[in-house]
């Protein structure tokens, strides 16, 4: 009996505690989707008529070029929307990415006509400075990272241990070139020329991008101007508006009240942002758990690429 008791106990107190733990993450859960309709309401909806800038974030390394044209895409086509400003915090990135994303924003500044600027907060350099470059303006703090034009391509060389632990690379190939860049080796003197011959046609696009799009709304700028600079370095916002790689010193509050005055909005506009991705149940019990989780971003180091990156 004492047995069938303490049985009956545990059974009532797992149910008793499934049950608390279900309405526990249904309030949650509640609290959530009512919060989030709030926001979606307020800054985020598009359509209809009024005062508003779009406001899309370029943030973190550059790898997937996807959200961010989406994202522009949606405010161009957006009658509503009178200008978009990209709110720029970036090292750069991939080099097909970051390319991908200029050119959507020179499609939006050139053929929709619809004015588009960029606001640099940490950092814009390298493939985020690309990105930037083609927009109608540029503001940056005083103590903002700017610039860094040039091209990296590096990975680990482990070679050596391989030898140290008695193992040995096999590989078969078709073509001289065709493993360039093995981590298991050293690269031939070819190989080395062939590399290089990459990155700087790459270094070249990079210097005649800019200078495209820079070479925009009353300002003069020929590639040789931007060659001149394309050195890899990094300057402090004071510094690009002296070498005129950025328009305007000011923060993102500046940048907002010059685009709203540019386009002829009066008073305060309505900054409107793209959808937030919605959080999982894992993300409601445990809080956001993506740093815990290996991305291509973070894998970057373990992938042989070309980057328009600062590091």
């Amino acid at each position: 009996m004492a047995d069938e008791k303490r049985s009956r106990t545990w059974l009532w107190v797992l149910i008793g505690g499934g049950t608390f733990f279900l309405f526990v993450l249904a309030v949650f859960t509640l609290v959530y989707l009512a919060l989030h309709a709030g926001q979606q309401s307020s800054s985020s909806g598009f359509g209809g008529f009024g005062d508003k800038i779009g406001v899309v974030d370029l943030d973190g390394v550059i790898m997937d070029p996807a959200v961010v044209v989406g994202q522009l895409k949606k405010f161009a086509e957006d009658d509503s929307i009178k200008a978009i400003i990209i709110h720029v915090n970036s090292p750069g990135g991939g080099v097909a990415a970051s390319e991908e994303i200029y050119r959507e924003v020179k499609r939006i500044r050139d053929e929709k006509k619809k004015r588009i600027t960029a606001s640099i907060q940490t950092v814009g350099a390298s493939g985020a400075y690309y990105v930037s470059s083609a927009t109608n303006k540029i503001y940056a703090d005083k103590g903002s990272i700017v610039g860094s034009i040039g091209v990296i391509a590096q990975w680990v060389n482990y070679g050596d241990l391989l030898h140290w632990a008695h193992l040995k690379d096999v590989t078969m190939k078709a073509g001289e070139f065709k493993d360039t860049g093995s981590p298991t080796r050293d690269m031939t003197p070819a190989e080395q020329q062939y590399m290089q011959s990459l990155i700087d046609n790459m270094h070249t696009q990079f210097i005649q991008a800019v200078a495209d799009g820079r070479n925009s709304d009353g300002r003069k700028v020929k590639a040789e101007d931007i060659r001149a600079i394309a050195n890899g370095k990094v300057w402090t916002g004071e510094q690009a508006l002296d070498m005129k790689l950025i328009d305007q010193v000011g923060d993102f509050q500046t940048a907002v009240e010059d685009t709203a005055k540019s386009v002829g909005i009066s008073g305060e506009p309505t900054l409107v942002r793209p959808d937030r991705d919605r959080k999982t149940v894992l993300d409601l019990l445990f809080g956001d758990v993506s740093e815990w989780i290996p991305t291509r971003e973070k894998l970057m180091e373990q992938h042989v690429g070309f980057y328009y990156l600062w590091q």
